[in-house]
């Protein structure tokens, strides 16, 4: 995948965000606090894909990158992401508050120390708070992830958690194409494909207090992620 920015920074930590006014405060301050711990040169990155509260304020005034993506999709908006980051490791995280950006270190050090490529979180070991994932969703993430693991031969068992990393090595090598929610799979699948060191840590998911519309289509996702799985090794096949 080609990444326009030159290599400056530690880390790059990307949000995909679409009318997250509610959330989008706390999860950079999340990922400030990250940054300021650990003592590293790094960026905070806001995708936002059309937004039409006021989540680009939010982002402005508290200092991080902006950028825009206008063709909708969970893909697109990390594909904008990486195409713009400077980091050498490459954090994706949702900016709903279901995950916490500043207990990063599961991902970064592994990463930054050449253990892994790519890593994905696991929900199902991190833990699941209460009221966090309906029991459909669950049940659904499962049964995809197992689908998964066979097709690509890959011991990822949590194949959709929001929270994962990669270094810029690998997103480079990456051909990414899809736009939607079965980015996630794909980038499994180019991991898998390019015998790239893949691992999992725990990513505990903690339920969103905000009053908010889930981008998560449930029945259609599963559908397109299965078409994936069962359709297409990869893109490039």
């Amino acid at each position: 995948m080609q990444i326009k920015r030159p290599k400056q920074l530690d880390i790059s930590i990307i949000m995909p965000c679409l009318n997250e006014s509610a959330s989008l405060r706390k999860c950079i301050k999340e990922a400030e606090q990250y940054l300021t711990h650990r003592k590293l040169n790094g960026e905070i990155i806001i995708v936002d894909n059309g937004s039409t509260d006021n989540s680009e304020d939010i982002a402005r005034k508290l200092g991080t990158v902006i950028e825009t993506e206008n063709k909708r999709g969970y893909g697109s908006d990390i594909k904008k992401g990486i195409s713009q980051s400077r980091g050498a490791v490459l954090i994706i995280g949702d900016c709903d508050t279901t995950y916490d950006f500043s207990h990063l270190d599961g991902f970064y050090v592994l990463l930054s120390n050449g253990f892994y490529d790519v890593i994905i979180g696991n929900r199902f070991t991190g833990g699941i708070e209460k009221g966090a994932m309906p029991v459909s969703h669950r049940f659904g993430a499962e049964f995809l992830s197992v689908c998964g693991r066979l097709r690509y031969h890959v011991k990822i068992r949590d194949f959709h958690c929001g929270l994962r990393g990669m270094t810029r090595e690998a997103a480079e090598k990456m051909c990414l194409r899809t736009d939607g929610m079965e980015f996630a799979t794909e980038m499994i699948a180019e991991a898998s494909r390019l015998n790239l060191k893949t691992g999992q840590v725990p990513a505990k998911l903690r339920k969103n207090h905000t009053q908010r519309i889930s981008k998560l289509r449930a029945i259609p996702d599963g559908i397109r992620h299965l078409k994936f799985i069962m359709l297409k090794r990869n893109l490039n096949a």
